[in-house]
Parts: C-alpha cells; structure tokens; sequence
C-alpha cells in the first residue's frame, strides 16, 4: 500500500508529492489511521482554460484588480 500516506506527511512532503500526482500517481490521505480524501492527477480531457490571470500579472492578480477589469469588459 505504497498510495497510503499520513496527513502530516502531505504537509512536510507536499512538492515531492505534487511531482508524484503529476507523474499520474493516486493516494490516500489517512489521519489518525481514517482515510479523509484521495488525491488523484486532473484528467486533462475536456479541461479547458477559460481565462488565464498569469497573462495579466505574473504569480496572478488581486481580486479589486480583476473585479475593476471585468466591469471595464461589461
């Protein structure tokens, strides 16, 4: 049960399992010996991107900033 790993772990670890789910790995998130939730890779089929806020503003945009932009297109 290599796909069994603790909560805390996640935490410590979260980019070294970040590059695992990428990888097209699945787990399961225990506490306290309880499963609480899976993580599973994104199936890309069918996503789309609707609008991407990294063209506006690398690492994203405040929220006022995009509310003000979006009236402007209204």
């Amino acid at each position: 049960m290599d796909n069994v790993i603790g909560l805390k772990d996640l935490r410590e670890n979260l980019g070294n399992y970040e590059k695992l789910v990428q990888a097209g790995r699945s787990f399961v998130v225990m506490k306290r010996s309880k499963p609480i939730f899976t993580i599973n890779p994104i199936d890309h089929e069918g996503w789309e991107t609707v609008i991407d806020f990294t063209a506006f503003r690398k690492g994203g945009m405040p929220i006022d900033d995009l509310i003000t932009r979006l009236k402007r297109l209204a």
